[in-house]
């Protein structure tokens, strides 16, 4: 089954760990290599060309950015200089300056610390950062690869909300996100992912079941989620009295 994802809106890929979906996104990027992989079957078509012959440069040129997992920021270089990094192949001047203002409106904590050294963000803020810098060059599609990752739960939710704000401004997203409520929360589509294959898509809701997600994480079969819930409550109870 093919991963098709529509102009406009969220589409988020779920999957357990190991399930290949940040090797996909590094091949949707064309990063793959950096990590010591190749593509070796399939193809990847972008707005209908074929692109998984191409660069990481022209691929961000074509609109097709990645933020990746685990931020990845330039801890020893400013806020600002690390979204100006994001616009290396932005040859205008002026787009580089409306980038920054975009990011700025997005993020007004990292216009805030646009002179501090990465280094010394907030775990939030550095998220904040990847994903401003992935939006310095006006992508048409952002990979947004376990954004939530490490973060607590009042940061998940700014996240969520800026993921909704990237697509209202008209900038399509694919999310790879081990929250499956989060990711399910903002996205229109979903896929499912198990040993590098799509298994499965459709609309967002047909996933937001607690036995679905349940079988997706866990493998459990349709009706287990609440037994194993409720066995788990009860081997639990005596430490409760």
């Amino acid at each position: 089954m093919d991963l098709d994802v529509p102009e406009g809106g969220v589409t988020c890929l779920l999957g357990s760990n190991g399930a290949g979906k940040t090797t996909l996104m590094r091949a949707l990027s064309a990063t793959l290599f950096l990590h010591g992989g190749k593509i070796v079957e399939g193809s990847v078509t972008f707005r209908g060309e074929r692109i998984d012959r191409s660069d990481g440069a022209q691929i961000v040129k074509r609109g097709l950015v990645q933020s990746p997992e685990g931020r990845r920021v330039f801890p020893g270089m400013s806020v600002q200089e690390n979204l100006t990094a994001g616009a290396v192949t932005v040859k205008s001047k002026e787009a580089v300056r409306q980038g920054l203002e975009r990011a700025y409106d997005l993020f007004p904590r990292l216009h805030e610390r646009r002179s501090q050294h990465a280094a010394t963000l907030s775990g939030g803020e550095q998220q904040m950062l990847a994903i401003g810098r992935a939006l310095m060059s006006d992508p048409v599609l952002l990979l947004m690869d376990e954004p939530s990752l490490g973060l607590a739960p009042i940061i998940v939710e700014q996240v969520a909300q800026v993921t909704r704000d990237i697509a209202a401004r008209g900038t399509t997203v694919l999310l790879v996100e081990q929250n499956a409520a989060m990711a399910l929360g903002v996205s229109e589509r979903a896929a499912v992912m198990e040993l590098g294959r799509i298994v499965e898509s459709g609309p967002a809701e047909r996933f937001r079941d607690v036995d679905v997600i349940s079988e997706i994480y866990l493998g459990h079969k349709p009706g287990e989620a609440e037994a194993v819930r409720a066995a788990h409550t009860k081997s639990l109870s005596r430490w409760e009295r």
